[in-house]
């Protein structure tokens, strides 16, 4: 059996980099033949604290308060750990295995041996935050677009594919297409999280450390390490700020508007009226078509219609939010839902079934919609204005 071993030394310690593949029997294998023969004081799993609780408790879906989600505005994080499960799920069913059965084995070893385990990875919610910060906002459509046809993606997992794994990242390989028209994903996705890795194996205790690493990340952390340039935990952390032109864009545009239409109303109040007309309209009616699309409950088409013409105008709102509160107080999702999140997203009819992802479609969709609402009305709003005042 081939080892998949990187040994390095910083000081006093001696640091052993196993490079596996998440979805592998033999990488499972390897790890615990490797942590029997080196006895580490650490070990340092490529996972963070959210993914280590929901390894160790699989019903945790179970317990997943929706509302919560959306009010907390993680309906994307949601959306892409879902994403990420099921792309597991549907390898791992392939190779007849349970996926991250190596980050398993260094788990039990600490367990039972006394070793000090290390959750050296950064959490996905971070990393999926920090993408999200570096993209405009047509990237941002276009990677909503990307997320849920990989989420449908019918296409058959071939031996090639599976061999390739060995030598990806799993949230790359989950999100390859995504990467492909991405190229600032790669960044965060895995030069990011090298440095992070990094810097957490190198802080972990004791003069014998073994670190449970996907394959693709040890050329990265083997070099940062050898350099003694590990990153900045806290640095890698943070959030990017805002640009603050979505800030100016965001009260700006809703002013323009606002202003439009009380100088078309000093001018002729009947065309003012068709503008506010022509803004509802859009807005709400869009909305609704959106949150219509998602497969929503008539009752949370008519708040999407109903709230769309209000948090068009206040960007710290928005009508999916709404619209997808109502949708899971109208339909609240089973535990069944949750208990077939996996295998139903691995399907287009599945995708709309089960009710955890229809509400995540609602708020998504019913957003979505009521952009193109706004900018549809906006643009009436500003003919209307240089036909009657100019």
């Amino acid at each position: 059996m081939e080892q998949q071993e990187t040994t390095l030394r910083v000081g006093e310690k001696e640091i052993t980099l196993i490079a596996t593949a998440h979805v592998s029997k033999i990488s499972a294998l390897q790890v615990k033949e490797a942590l029997a023969t080196i006895q580490p004081d650490s070990v340092c799993v490529e996972l963070d604290q959210d993914r280590y609780e929901s390894m160790m408790n699989p019903k945790q879906w179970e317990q997943t308060d929706i509302l919560q989600v959306i009010r907390q505005k993680k309906t994307g994080f949601l959306l892409a750990n879902i994403i990420l499960s099921s792309y597991q799920k549907k390898i791992a069913q392939k190779m007849e295995i349970s996926a991250g059965a190596e980050m398993r084995q260094g788990i039990e070893y600490a367990h039972q041996s006394g070793a000090e385990l290390v959750l050296a990875d950064r959490r996905i919610q971070t990393t999926f935050s920090r993408i999200w910060r570096r993209q405009s906002f047509w990237q941002k459509c276009r990677l909503l677009a990307s997320l849920l046809f990989s989420l449908v993606d019918d296409e058959e997992i071939t031996e090639e594919d599976l061999e390739q794994l060995k030598q990806r990242d799993m949230l790359e390989a989950a999100l390859k297409e995504v990467g492909d028209s991405f190229p600032n994903v790669a960044e965060v996705l895995i030069h990011e999280r090298d440095q992070y890795l990094a810097a957490s194996i190198v802080a972990a205790r004791g003069p014998k450390i073994v670190a449970i690493l996907g394959a693709a990340h040890v050329p990265g952390v083997s070099r940062i390490i050898e350099q003694g340039k590990w990153g900045d935990k806290k640095e890698l952390e943070s959030l990017p700020p805002k640009s603050p032109w979505g800030k100016i864009l965001g009260w700006g545009i809703p002013l323009l508007i606002v202003l439009l239409i009380v100088a078309t109303f000093a001018s002729s109040t009947a065309a003012g009226w068709d503008q506010i007309q022509s803004w509802i309209l859009w807005n709400g009616s869009l909305s609704a078509l959106g949150t219509l699309l998602a497969g929503g409950h008539p009752l949370s088409m008519l708040t999407a219609f109903v709230a769309a013409p209000f948090t068009s105008l206040n960007p710290l709102l928005a009508a999916g939010w709404f619209a997808g509160l109502t949708e899971a107080s109208v339909r609240k999702p089973k535990v069944r839902d949750f208990k077939n999140l996996a295998e139903d997203v691995s399907s287009l009819g599945g995708l709309w079934k089960n009710q955890v992802t229809r509400i995540l479609l609602v708020v998504i969709l019913a957003n979505l919609f009521c952009t193109m609402g706004t900018v549809i009305s906006g643009t009436d709003i500003i003919r209307t204005f240089l036909e009657t005042v100019l």
